[in-house]
């Protein structure tokens, strides 16, 4: 199969939906010339949980970036589609056009909470911007409801909270307040990048539930960026796995956890560490750097199936057995 068959063959991936609220279209990114997303195309479902799963470096987090309109050119290269709700190609938004969407129908929880609060601002303050300047909500307004979304995200004493700066908070605290600030203008779409990694063990599971309850109650869209496989198994529908910004597999997560059939998924079952005999057996490598990618699948140094196919000829994303998968010896 020639390269621009391959392209031509992951434009339209299997698991589609007649109304997607997000649609990833064969979307490449580079930057400084060297590839970092790769031909990436995925459907997002109105109310429906979805897993971007992968190693570091994978592309999960820059996917979620580029579905906030946080990579853009000139800084990146961007190609291909990304149609949200009634937009039909967000890539070619103007920035303009972008203010309209990003916090209000489109909003982002970041990994680390201690780096994307202002430390300069309190509590308030930063949770009331978006209500003022996207909702146009006065003082008032803005305060009763800035002390309702601090609530309902399980902090106490939220009245007292908005006079907080940052640093008074706790990491949990912290987090709790960037999923209100998320949450404020009920989003059509949340992207929760790894929102559990910069916290202690003892509170991650508060904050998923925390998450997901919110937004089921909002039958709102979701996108987890996770590394977890078992995780993204329980929290999403449906789950892509990335491997060097390529989509490698997606499907059903009940589907793909219970019979994988990419080589790398497979690899990514194994990390989980078993508690009866608390083995633990990861992939051999490592990721390829972005400017050194091998020819063909990009898995191929890593794997036990590589054959010369592999070595020299990129497998396009096709259907099988009710999932994506791009290998060209799956099972």
């Amino acid at each position: 199969m020639t390269q621009q068959s391959a392209r031509q063959t992951n434009v339209l991936p299997l698991t589609r939906h007649r109304d997607p609220l997000l649609s990833f279209a064969d979307i490449s990114l580079a930057r400084n010339g060297h590839s970092v997303l790769d031909r990436v195309s995925f459907d997002l479902g109105r109310g429906e949980t979805l897993g971007l799963v992968g190693e570091s470096g994978a592309g999960k987090s820059t996917i979620a970036l580029v579905a906030m309109g946080l990579l853009r050119s000139p800084a990146v290269t961007l190609e291909g589609r990304m149609q949200f709700a009634e937009h039909g190609n967000l890539l070619a938004e103007p920035e303009a056009g972008w203010a309209t969407l990003r916090g209000r129908r489109i909003a982002m929880i970041f990994q680390d909470p201690a780096s994307a609060l202002n430390p300069c601002f309190t509590v308030g303050r930063q949770l009331g911007d978006p209500l003022r300047r996207l909702l146009g909500f006065d003082q008032a307004a803005t305060r009763r409801r800035s002390i309702e979304l601090l609530e309902s995200a399980g902090l106490n004493d939220a009245e007292a909270r908005l006079a907080a700066f940052p640093h008074e908070l706790s990491g949990g605290m912290q987090q709790r307040v960037m999923i209100a600030i998320a949450l404020a203008c009920n989003p059509e779409l949340l992207l929760a990048d790894e929102p559990t990694s910069a916290l202690d063990v003892t509170i991650q599971a508060q904050i998923m539930q925390l998450i997901l309850s919110q937004v089921r109650a909002r039958n709102a869209s979701c996108i987890f960026v996770l590394h977890d496989l078992a995780l993204a198994s329980q929290v999403c529908d449906r789950i892509v796995v990335l491997y060097a910004g390529q989509v490698v597999e997606s499907g059903p997560a009940e589907s793909v956890l219970r019979r994988s059939l990419h080589p790398y998924t497979n690899a990514l079952k194994s990390c989980v560490i078993e508690l009866d005999t608390e083995t633990l057996t990861p992939p051999e490598g490592g990721l390829p750097a972005i400017g050194a990618m091998p020819a063909g699948c990009r898995f191929a140094p890593r794997c036990s199936r590589a054959t010369a196919l592999c070595a020299s000829q990129t497998p396009p994303l096709r259907a099988l057995e009710g999932r994506d998968i791009a290998c060209w010896h799956p099972g």
